[in-house]
């Protein structure tokens, strides 16, 4: 997949394609049944697919405050947008420029001058342009005059329920990891590398991987049994928590810690991905390190348990 950061970085042979333009949070079952029928109009038209998507969202540029969490943040989007088979991918930065743009402005220079779009597929309730102007009735005339096509994404439901990224939101924030999977198709994951913190956690007999979550905001909150790719041929069992560092009251600092059973290696650096299995309780604030202490014994067991990982393997 090519990744063009910038329409001042399409290049002329780049010009003639099919298209979608979203944020693609999540990058779902409804966004992937989307790039399938994009793929397929594309041979149909001997044209490349492109993705073209934001940076940061545009509700994170206007409202930073009280945009939704990030299901996917950039690369995480990236990487799964390219397991699907598209073959490029446009990120533009959404800045004061982008937003301050004109809806006929947008659809010239980016679909016709900068991609030159034959065939085009957004949602219906598709806003965009300065004062969020253009909607899909512009597309469709100014579609017309440029000679492209534009197409209804069509709502993609799962037993009756429409998959999107606020429905997947949801289902995390109740904690149905089961339900969220099944409209991603895929577990959901957190990726990061991992980073240097307080070593508390090895006063207490439980050292923890910090991971940075690049997300002004997280879906998840509370502690979780998981998984951890790429650090072994295998994923790796433990138990993670997502809040408040580290939980004791006075420490506010929001970042995703892991404990990993049977695990001693330093692996600052490393890139790992956190699959979450089954969620294990809400957050909680402690009087003490001790009483924190107990409540993970308790946790990593109940980890263990649903990881299937054998009693032999306790510290």
């Amino acid at each position: 997949m090519k990744l063009v950061r910038g329409l001042h970085n399409l290049k002329p042979d780049q010009q003639g394609c099919v298209a979608t333009i979203g944020n693609f949070d999540g990058v779902h079952l409804g966004h992937q049944s989307v790039f399938r029928h994009l793929m397929e109009k594309g041979e149909e038209l001997e044209l490349p697919t492109t993705v073209v998507t934001f940076e940061p969202q545009p509700r994170e540029f206007f409202q930073p405050d009280s945009a939704p969490a990030r299901l996917t943040r950039l690369r995480e989007k990236l990487q799964a947008i390219g397991e699907t088979g598209v073959q490029r991918v446009v990120v533009l930065e959404f800045n004061k420029r982008l937003a301050a743009m004109p809806a006929e402005t947008f659809v010239r220079e980016l679909l016709m001058e900068g991609l030159g779009t034959r065939f085009l597929s957004v949602g219906d309730d598709f806003r965009f342009g300065r004062g969020r102007k253009g909607d899909f009735e512009l597309l469709r005339r100014m579609g017309e005059g440029f000679g492209f096509e534009v197409e209804n994404m069509n709502t993609y439901k799962l037993d009756a329920d429409r998959v999107s990224s606020t429905r997947i939101r949801e289902l995390l924030t109740l904690g149905d990891l089961t339900a969220a999977a099944q409209c991603l198709g895929r577990p959901y994951r957190i990726c990061g590398r991992v980073i240097h913190g307080h070593k508390r956690g090895r006063t207490i007999g439980f050292p923890t991987l910090n991971v940075n979550m690049h997300r002004l905001v997280s879906p998840l909150h509370g502690v979780y049994a998981v998984k951890v790719d790429g650090l072994h041929p295998h994923g790796l069992p433990g138990v993670a928590n997502i809040g408040n560092r580290p939980m004791v009251e006075g420490d506010h600092r929001y970042l995703l810690e892991v404990h990993l059973f049977n695990f001693d290696r330093e692996v600052y650096g490393e890139h790992v991905s956190v699959e979450f299995v089954q969620k294990l309780r809400d957050e909680q604030c402690f009087d003490s390190f001790e009483v924190l202490r107990k409540q993970i014994v308790r946790d990593a067991e109940q980890a263990r348990e649903i990881l299937g990982v054998a009693e032999a393997s306790r510290e």
